[in-house]
């Protein structure tokens, strides 16, 4: 069994129990490792005289940390099952240690040491017994993830690290952020853009930054948010806010996902990080509410969505297999079919919200019937369809029941809809487009027409059609 033996910080760091189990590898033969000679708790080993092995040479063959911590746990696993390997700090500060630990399955006995973070968190004087601490060569894995205050960052020890580590960092809390910056004994209070710019960096040297008001932040995280939020809700909060539910809010999704698209029509970056923002608040509002009532939180909301995503992701997450995005979105198809239990074809055809927007739930709607089959050989055949609808409209409207006109022109609307379908397009999007070259060409046909002196109400169906001709060539 791999014993692994926490040096502390400091020489005279090292527990009783340590100093026996490494005495006693030397007297059995067992080999010692030692991860670096170069922390002040190495002093610990030379005053025990016993013969040992640094394993600093491994870092000058490694290209990075993940390679680095590789390594090191490689040159331990090949010095044979009684291998005693010593680092500085507490064991399962070494990430080296924790792929030990993976790879070994519990055949492996750690004897701690002091902790580094424990020494960085009395240096910079925190508070509290809470915090989250990683080493720097872990951050930038981590980041993606999102980070808690109050937060220890250690073994920061070079310059091109620690200008690493501020970035990251100040994408998550603010470059302006204040912070401590550790190294050796001492402690110095520095902005977060300062972290690269300081005079000497080693082994001992850390970040700690502290945990901040809400009103002082300058990076919100969606825990933020939901925060904001429920301090809304609250009886000295917002009048409007505390009075909303589900129900009254439920069309504002739907204006803010349009408000977001039409920022995405307009190639307006800031535009559309505001409006996503105001989409990721409205299901954040939602959360909040019906945690209230004990329904579900926040984060059963996130667990779904990263479920679903991952459940029907089979091609990239399971063992289906997609070459294109038609395969792709055949695969979903199917695991949304199963997740939905749904037995049937139909069962997916009436799942088609009917809050949609009329064209996009038509269009839906075909697409899940065709999966059954049921579906038009291609667009000229769709196309025949729509012919004899139309003609079926014109009977309709030549014997004048009202009724009877607008069902047969929901049937000549939904038979041009399988039409641009088959044709590949989306015809919610073309019709919107559609709609938004008539407005810009009627405002120029207008203008046009007003140019020339033209009263427009007297203007004559060839005359408008004359002017919209021009304007349409114009606005080319």
């Amino acid at each position: 069994m791999i014993t692994v033996i926490g040096l502390g910080v400091r020489a005279g760091d090292l527990t009783k129990r340590g100093e026996r189990a490494i005495i006693e590898a030397q007297e059995k033969g067992f080999p010692i490792l030692v991860r670096t000679a170069k922390t002040r708790s190495y002093q610990s080993v030379l005053d025990l005289g016993v013969e040992h092995t640094c394993l600093d040479f491994v870092y000058e063959r490694s290209r990075n940390f993940a390679t680095l911590a590789k390594n090191l746990a490689k040159q331990v696993l090949e010095a044979g099952e009684n291998a005693v390997y010593l680092v500085d700090g507490a064991s399962l500060e070494d990430t080296s240690v924790k792929i030990l630990q993976k790879r070994l399955r519990g055949k492996m006995e750690i004897i701690d040491g002091v902790s580094k973070v424990t020494a960085i968190l009395g240096l910079a004087g925190l508070k509290g017994c809470s915090y989250t601490a990683l080493s720097a060569y872990e951050l930038l894995e981590k980041i993606e993830g999102g980070l808690t205050l109050p937060l220890v960052v250690y073994d920061l020890d070079d310059r091109a690290l620690a200008g690493d580590c501020k970035l990251a960092l100040g994408d998550l809390f603010g470059e302006e952020t204040q912070t401590r910056y550790v190294i050796g004994d001492k402690a110095v209070k520095i902005p977060l853009y300062a972290l690269d710019r300081q005079k000497e960096y080693d082994y001992t040297s850390a970040v700690v930054i502290e945990e901040k008001p809400l009103l002082e932040k300058t990076r919100f995280t969606i825990e933020d948010l939901k925060e904001i939020i429920v301090r809304l809700r609250m009886p000295d909060g917002c009048p409007w806010d505390r009075v909303q539910t589900c129900e009254s809010i439920k069309m504002s999704a739907v204006e803010e996902a349009y408000e977001l698209v039409d920022a995405i029509d307009q190639e307006d970056d800031e535009k559309i990080l505001e409006e996503a923002g105001d989409v990721l608040m409205q299901a954040v509002f939602h959360a909040v509410l019906k945690e209230e009532t004990g329904a579900f939180t926040l984060t059963d909301v996130l667990t779904g969505v990263c479920n679903k995503l991952i459940s029907r992701h089979t091609h990239v997450f399971g063992k289906d297999s997609a070459e294109s995005e038609n395969g792709a979105l055949n695969v979903w198809e199917k695991n949304k079919m199963q997740e939905k239990h749904q037995t049937t074809y139909a069962d997916a055809v009436n799942d088609v919200p009917k809050c949609f927007p009329a064209v996009m739930r038509a269009q839906k709607v075909g697409k899940r019937a065709s999966k059954a089959g049921m579906d038009f050989a291609d667009v000229q055949s769709a196309s025949t369809r729509v012919q004899e609808e139309l003609a079926e409209f014109f009977e309709a409207y030549r014997l004048g029941n009202k009724e009877d006109i607008e069902k047969e022109l929901g049937d000549v609307l939904f038979a041009v809809v399988n039409v641009g379908r088959k044709a590949g397009c989306d015809c919610e999007k073309a019709l919107k487009e559609s709609v938004e070259r008539f407005a810009k060409r009627f405002t120029e046909a207008e203008r046009l027409a007003l140019a020339d002196g033209k009263d427009v109400l007297t203007l004559s169906e060839s005359e408008w059609d004359s002017y919209y001709v021009k304007a349409k060539a114009g606005l080319r």
